[in-house]
Formats: structure tokens, sequence, C-alpha cells
């Protein structure tokens, strides 16, 4: 057969190497097992794709701010009640009761309820334990305290007014006896202007404490020894403790008279 005359090949682009293993073939074409050659298809390359993009980390939503609490509204205050009043819808609560005297039972009790019964009245409060005795037997119970009880010390005799009952005072002795260790008062009401039997006879630190009741009271004491004036000078007009005498109130008369001037304030 004669020789088959093959066309030149083009040599293989300049960029194009060929591979391990296999020897390059002009023109693109390669050689098959029969000797015979043939084009071979280009292909190109792919491009390697991208790795895929990994999806970004979502942040963690940050935790909302709470709300800050609103306010409390003020209440504007209500207008200052006038004196002597309360506001409206806050009614005037009741007086509270304080402690009230309770009955008193003692075998000294006892015993002068058999002598006297219903002149005298036996009551304790806040400890303090007391007779209420009918004015009529002051001199007697006062008597028998002393001499059969023992209390033969009267530590003090004062009074208290009040102006809006018929026996407007309340005159009290308050006795203590050493022996017994015991103190008792004895309490009477007598009117404006009537007296009582002095008790200095029975104790004599009753001189002074009677006068101190008249000066300041205008109580007289019969049968006392010197009852004058104790604290206010002699001649001196009104009784300074009674409820109806005010606490500014003087004597202006005496003042002007006996210290030559207008106002002892």
């Amino acid at each position: 057969m004669p020789d088959e005359t093959k066309s030149p090949t083009p040599p293989p682009p300049e960029n194009e190497k060929p591979t391990a293993g296999q020897p390059a073939t002009p023109g693109g074409v390669k050689s098959t097992p029969s000797g015979s050659v043939q084009s071979e298809a280009k292909t190109t390359p792919t491009k390697p794709s991208p790795p895929a993009e990994t999806s970004t980390p979502t942040k963690a939503a940050t935790p909302a701010t709470p709300a800050k609490p609103a306010a409390p509204a003020t209440a504007k205050p209500a207008p200052p009640a006038a004196a002597g009043e309360r506001p409206a819808g806050h009614p005037t609560p009741p007086k509270p009761t304080g402690p009230v005297p309770t009955p008193w039972d003692s075998p000294l009790v006892a015993k002068f309820k058999r002598i006297y019964g219903s002149g005298i009245n036996a009551l304790t409060h806040l400890g303090q334990n007391y007779f209420e005795v009918d004015q009529s037997l002051i001199p007697d119970i006062l008597q028998l305290l002393r001499d059969d009880d023992q209390f033969d010390y009267c530590v003090d005799l004062t009074a208290v007014h009040y102006p809006k009952r018929e026996k407007q005072f309340d005159v009290v002795w308050v006795l203590y006896s050493f022996t017994r260790n015991e103190r008792i008062r004895v309490k009477t009401q007598i009117a404006d202007g009537a007296s009582l039997r002095s008790s200095v006879p029975l104790w004599e630190t009753c001189n002074w404490l009677e006068r101190e009741v008249y000066d300041m009271f205008g109580i007289k004491f019969d049968g006392h020894p010197d009852l004058k004036r104790i604290l206010l000078p002699e001649g001196w007009k009104g009784f300074p403790l009674r409820k109806d005498y005010g606490i500014l109130q003087q004597d202006s008369e005496w003042v002007q008279i006996n210290l030559g001037i207008e106002s002892g304030q």
C-alpha cells in the first residue's frame, strides 16, 4: 500500500504541557490502538467551585432592657385642716379609756366597813389604796387610823378644785405607817366656804400643810393654831390653785400699794 500522506500537525499551544504517562500528541490528536489518530475534543477545565459560604453565626439576641417602672403618681397633699377640724372621711376616734378605780378589799377595809358601813368607800387606783369618806366622819376615821392602825405619819395634805361640781373640793390626806410599811389615802368632798377640823393635834406636820391648802384654795381648818397664808403675803386677794384663777392673774392693787409698780408680770 502506498504510504499515506499525513498533513502536518500544528504545534500544541505553548501553555499546554503533556501529562505524565501520556505522550504529547501534536495538534490535539491522539493515536488509537490501530495506529490511526483522531482529534481530541478539547475540554475546558472547570473552575473549582468556591467553597460554600459558611453562614455567619447569628449573634445572640441582646436581652431587651426591662422597661423602667413608671414613677408613682405623687398625690398632692391635702390643704391643712383648720384648727379643731378633722379631714373629711376621718371621723374623730373615741377617746381611749384610761385606768379606772376598782374596789379595794383587805382586812383593814373589812374592819372600817363594819364600823362605818356606807359612810366609807374603799377603792384602789394604779396601786394606790384610798378611802372615800363622808365629811362628817373625817375626824373619827383619821383618829382611828393613827391610834389603832399605826398610821403615825401624815406625808401630805392637799386639795383639788372641781368648779362645776356642787361640792367643789376634794381634800386628801396621805398617811404612812412605818410599822406596817403601808400607805393609805383618805379623801373627802367639801363645798366652797365649808371648813374642816384641823388635824394638827394628830400629826404636827399638818400645821404647814393646812396653811398651804388655805393659802392656795381658801379652805379653812377649824382649831388650827396659826392659820394664815404661807406662800403669798397677807392681804392678797384670790387663791391661785383654784381652776377659776387665771394663770396670769394677780392682785394688782396689792402690787401697786406694796411694791409701788403697776404690774408684777
